[in-house]
C-alpha cells in the first residue's frame, strides 16, 4: 500500500519537529507521499514530479516578497506535491498569512515544523522506507506486464490484456484514444464498471487524427468514487491512446500509477497491432522529429508534403511549457484543426513543439491573429506558448523552434530580474511572442557574454551603481520606458507609479545618462543596452 503523510508525520524523524498540518480539516492519511525532498530554492517546482513531501528550512522564504512566495507555493501546488513542510522559528518565526491562504486556494497540504530535526536525517530515514515499498511496487508492476506481454501474444483483445491491469491493480481501467473513443476497458471480478463501451464514440479522420472530445473516462459516472491516474500511450511518437486507470478508495494509487507506467509498452504494441496509426500521423511525426534535430532543409522539405505541408508554406513553430502538456496539445489540434490550419505536433519529454502552416497571402496578418487566438485557448491555465518568427518556408522549420526557445528563455530571464513591482501575472495562459525578444535573442547568439557585459556597463553603469546602492529601479524604468517609445503616460501606468513620480525617475535617470537621450543617436544604444542587462 502507499505511505501517507499521516504515516510520515508520525515517523520519530519527523514527529521530533512537532508538526502542525495547515489548514485545519487536512486528512493527512489520504495524501500518499511518493519521495521527501529538501530545498531552499524558491524555483524548485519544475524539478519536482509531484508527490513530494518538499522540506523547507524557511530562510529563503523570509527574505522573499508576498509575490514571491505567492508563486512559491502556486507553483508547488500545480506540480501536484504531497505537501510543504516549512521550518518555524529564527528567520521565520512563523509562517506567512498569505503563504496559507494561497496553499489553501490551492489545496495544498503546509506542515509547521515548529522545532528543528537535521533535514538529512529525515529524508534517509523515511525515503528508505519509500524505497521499500516501490519495490513490491515494481515487482507487481513488472508480474502485471509479463502477463500482460503473455496475453497480447497469444492474440488477446484489448479487453482481455486490460482485464490483466484491472485485477493486480483492483481498479477499474479504460483505454480511449485521444479523440474519446472507447477502444477497451475492464474492471476487478465481480466489480461492475457501468461503462457504456461504446461512450464517448465520435467521427474520426481515416488516419486516427480527427478531432473530438478528450482527456475524460468515458462513461466514468457510473463508477466508483476515488483517484484517476492518466498515462499516455505513444505509438512510433504519436499519441495513440490514454489509459485511464479509476482507483477506488480501498485500492492503492501508487501501485495503480507504477503499474500503469510500465504498460506503457504493451498497451503501445497492442494497439499498434488493433489500431495502426495512419500515414499522415506517422509523416506528422516524423516531420517534428527532424526539426527538433535540425535536420537538412532539403530533408525537411521532403518530409513536408506526406504530414500536409507544402514545402514554399509559410510556417511558425511554437514551443509549449507546461504542467499537463497533452491537455494544452490536445486543445491546440482542435483549435487549430477547427480553423483548417495544417499542424504537426510532437512531445519531447515535458516540451511540446507544434508546427502551424499560414497561407502565402498576408502570412504576417494571419501570424498576428493567431497569436491573439491563442491567448484564450483552453487546457493547462498556466501553460507558456511560445511563438516563433515567421519561416517562409518548411525549411526554416527548425530556425522558428530555435527563437521560440529562446524566447521561453529570455521571460525566464525577464522573471528573475522583475523588480517587486512589476511582477508578471500569477496565473494564466501566456502568449509569448518571440519577435518581441529579437533584441535578446541576437545578443545571446552572437555577442559572448563578457562583450554584452562591456556594452551594459559603457552605456549604463551610473545606473546601474545606483540602483545597486539605493535599492532602486531606474533600469526596469528605463526599459519600459524604452519600450513603450518613449511614452510617459503609459509608462506610469505599467509600473503602477503616480506621474509626477515617473517624471521624477526620469529626469534621475538622464542626470546619469548625460541628458536627454530623445532625439540623439544615443537612444538606440541605451536602449539595447537595457533590453541586454541582466542576460547571463
Amino acid at each position: 500500500m502507499s505511505v501517507f503523510l499521516g504515516e510520515i508525520l508520525a515517523h520519530p524523524a519527523l514527529a521530533a519537529a512537532d508538526p502542525v498540518l495547515h489548514p485545519l480539516g487536512v486528512v493527512a492519511d489520504a495524501q500518499p507521499v511518493r519521495w521527501v525532498h529538501s530545498s531552499e530554492v524558491l524555483d524548485i517546482a519544475p524539478l519536482l514530479r509531484g508527490g513530494e513531501l518538499l522540506l523547507c528550512g524557511g530562510i529563503t522564504l523570509a527574505t522573499a516578497t508576498p509575490a514571491k512566495r505567492e508563486d512559491y507555493v502556486r507553483e508547488l501546488a500545480q506540480r501536484g506535491i504531497a505537501a510543504l513542510a516549512i521550518e518555524t522559528g529564527g528567520a521565520l518565526p512563523e509562517i506567512p498569512a498569505d503563504m496559507l491562504r494561497t496553499a489553501e486556494a490551492y489545496g495544498l497540504p503546509v506542515v509547521e515544523l515548529r522545532k528543528v530535526v537535521p533535514f538529512v536525517g529525515v529524508m534517509q530515514a523515511i525515503n528508505s522506507m519509500l524505497v521499500s515499498e516501490s519495490v513490491g511496487h515494481l515487482q507487481q508492476a513488472d508480474a502485471a506486464t509479463r502477463a500482460m506481454a503473455a496475453e497480447l501474444a497469444h492474440g488477446a483483445s484489448l479487453d482481455k490484456i486490460l482485464a490483466v491491469l484491472a485485477g493486480i491493480t483492483g481498479s477499474a481501467v479504460h483505454l480511449t484514444s485521444p479523440w474519446g473513443v472507447t477502444m477497451g476497458s475492464a474492471a476487478p471480478e465481480g466489480w461492475s464498471t457501468g461503462v457504456d463501451a461504446d461512450a464517448g464514440e465520435g467521427p474520426a479522420d481515416d488516419d486516427g487524427s480527427g478531432p473530438g472530445a478528450h482527456g475524460s473516462l468515458a462513461g466514468g459516472a457510473g463508477l466508483p468514487g476515488g483517484t484517476v491516474v492518466s498515462v499516455d500511450i505513444p505509438v512510433r511518437g504519436v499519441l495513440m491512446g490514454r489509459l485511464e486507470v479509476r482507483v477506488p478508495e480501498a485500492a492503492d494509487v501508487a501501485l495503480a500509477q507504477v503499474a500503469g507506467e510500465r504498460s506503457v509498452d504493451i498497451l503501445g504494441l497492442a494497439l499498434l497491432q488493433h489500431t495502426p496509426p495512419g500515414l499522415h500521423a506517422l509523416a506528422g511525426a516524423e516531420l517534428m522529429r527532424a526539426v527538433l534535430n535540425s535536420a537538412p532543409e532539403w530533408r525537411l522539405e521532403q518530409l513536408a508534403p506526406g504530414a500536409g505541408f507544402p514545402t514554399d508554406s509559410p510556417a511558425v513553430v511554437a514551443a509549449i511549457h507546461a504542467a499537463s502538456p497533452q491537455e494544452v496539445r490536445c486543445a491546440v489540434e482542435t483549435f487549430l484543426s477547427s480553423r483548417r490550419i495544417p499542424c504537426a505536433a510532437y512531445l519531447d519529454d515535458a516540451e511540446l513543439v507544434v508546427m502551424i502552416g499560414l497561407p502565402c497571402t498576408d502570412a504576417a496578418g494571419e501570424r498576428r491573429r493567431l497569436l491573439g487566438s491563442l491567448q484564450g485557448l483552453a487546457g493547462d491555465p498556466d501553460a507558456v506558448i511560445a511563438v516563433g518568427p515567421l519561416a517562409g518556408g518548411v525549411a526554416g522549420a527548425s530556425w522558428s523552434l530555435a527563437e521560440a526557445r529562446r524566447a521561453l528563455e529570455v521571460r525566464q530571464i525577464r522573471r528573475r530580474n522583475a523588480s517587486a513591482r512589476r511582477q508578471y501575472p500569477a496565473r494564466g495562459l501566456v502568449v509569448v511572442d518571440a519577435e518581441d525578444s529579437a533584441v535578446e535573442s541576437l545578443s545571446l547568439t552572437c555577442l559572448d557574454a563578457s562583450a554584452r557585459e562591456a556594452f551594459v556597463n559603457r552605456q549604463l553603469r551610473a545606473v546601474l551603481e545606483h540602483d545597486a546602492q539605493r535599492q532602486s529601479q531606474l533600469l526596469e524604468t528605463l526599459r519600459v520606458w524604452l519600450d513603450s517609445g518613449c511614452n510617459t503616460a503609459q509608462s506610469a501606468r505599467e509600473l503602477h507609479l503616480e506621474r509626477q513620480s515617473m517624471h521624477h525617475r526620469l529626469q534621475r535617470i538622464f542626470e546619469l545618462c548625460g541628458g536627454d537621450p530623445r532625439g540623439t543617436g544615443r537612444l538606440a544604444a541605451l536602449h539595447l543596452a537595457a533590453r541586454m542587462a541582466g542576460l547571463p
